[in-house]
């Protein structure tokens, strides 16, 4: 009982430790190492709402995880999902001394520690991830959030909660990485762009592909690999094949988060032509691995070295054709966020102040 616990709510956990699960969520994954690595006082127990399919508890990295399995069924599951974590959380607090709740996006994972934190005067911190910071977002309204339990991971979550909900989060505790994960080893830049992420159609990677094609036209031979999964990926291997790519865009399907470190640490640019992002993690991570980056959105308002911002595809492909083309491109590591830096951010959050 003497041992502090902190409690995280989140929709989905990997299953296991395994490479093939670093793909889910990587950056909260990355963050609950960090607090792990800094306080390894503190007991981390993670409640995962939708997935993994399971309702067995598992441990994944030292910290316990407990399964609701919801599998995003919707109606009637999520108010049993709701009631069974409302039921564990009791038994939580019976048994452990916990110093607050941390849940992952606006939804239903802060809709359920808005009220119980309230009824047990506990802190409650909800971090605005991405898609929850959009008007459509019912959660909001039905947690009537203060702006002291918000934190945004960026300047453009900040201010889109704000416009869309006129709530102001109080904090920002930037998307980071865990510079551990990367391999200490110097690689050559063999690859002229790569892409990765979901092949959804918010990800836009029919605009990759139409890239791409541009450059090649203008500079051969070039190699590109786009890496993931998704609803888009038929449509989008279509387009490669009427614009003559099989020989300069390779697919890899889904990868495990490491190999995909390894990838851009032989890439030259990073194209990310999401139309919107909370963030972008992998654009840090290129960053870090030494690539370019270009992206539509710009999560930061300060200036990041080597984050190219542009506003059309024209503009991604001049340029791409620049940084290409110059003979004087640097590529070097760029470290705009630690992860070890964000978990103490939250952390400092927990210890300070007075709960909600």
């Amino acid at each position: 009982m003497n041992r502090k616990t902190l409690i995280i709510l989140t929709p989905a956990f990997p299953a296991n430790e395994s490479e093939e699960e670093s793909i889910w969520l990587p950056a909260k994954q990355s963050l609950i190492r960090a607090l792990n690595r800094n306080f390894p006082e503190l007991e981390i127990v993670i409640l995962t709402f939708q997935f993994p399919v399971s309702r067995n508890r598992y441990t994944w990295n030292g910290n316990l995880v407990i399964p609701f399995s919801g599998e995003n069924k919707g109606g009637i599951r999520n108010w049993l999902v709701w009631l069974n974590v409302v039921k564990t959380l009791f038994r939580l607090k019976r048994e452990k001394h916990i110093i607050g709740i941390l849940s992952f996006w606006c939804a239903e994972c802060s809709f359920v520690a808005h009220y119980f934190s309230k009824l047990y005067r506990l802190k409650h911190y909800c971090w605005i991830c991405g898609q929850d910071a959009r008007p459509w977002n019912k959660f909001v309204k039905r947690i009537r959030p203060q702006p002291s339990e918000l934190v945004a991971m960026s300047d453009f979550l900040l201010n889109e909660f704000h416009k869309n909900h006129g709530i102001r989060p109080a904090y920002l505790i930037p998307d980071a990485i865990d510079t551990l994960l990367f391999d200490k080893d110097n690689e050559e830049r063999t690859i002229d762009i790569l892409g990765a992420g979901s092949l959804s159609p918010l990800k836009q990677y029919d605009v990759f592909v139409e890239v791409v094609a541009a450059i090649k036209e203008q500079l051969q031979p070039v190699q590109a690999i786009l890496c993931g999964d998704g609803s888009e990926r038929g449509k989008i291997e279509s387009r490669m094949e009427a614009l003559g790519l099989e020989d300069h865009l390779r697919l890899t399907g889904p990868l495990p988060q490491k190999e995909v470190l390894r990838l851009m640490k032989r890439t030259k640019v990073f194209l990310h032509t999401s139309n919107y992002e909370g963030f972008g993690n992998v654009c840090i991570e290129s960053l870090y691995a030494g690539a370019h980056v270009i992206s539509f959105t710009k999560p930061m308002d300060q200036k990041i070295p080597h984050w190219h911002i542009v506003s059309t595809k024209e503009e991604m492909i001049t340029r791409a054709l620049e940084l290409l083309r110059d003979p004087h491109t640097v590529y070097s590591s760029v470290l705009p966020f630690d992860m070890d830096d964000s978990a103490k951010q939250f952390m400092k959050l927990f210890q300070d102040g007075n709960g909600h």
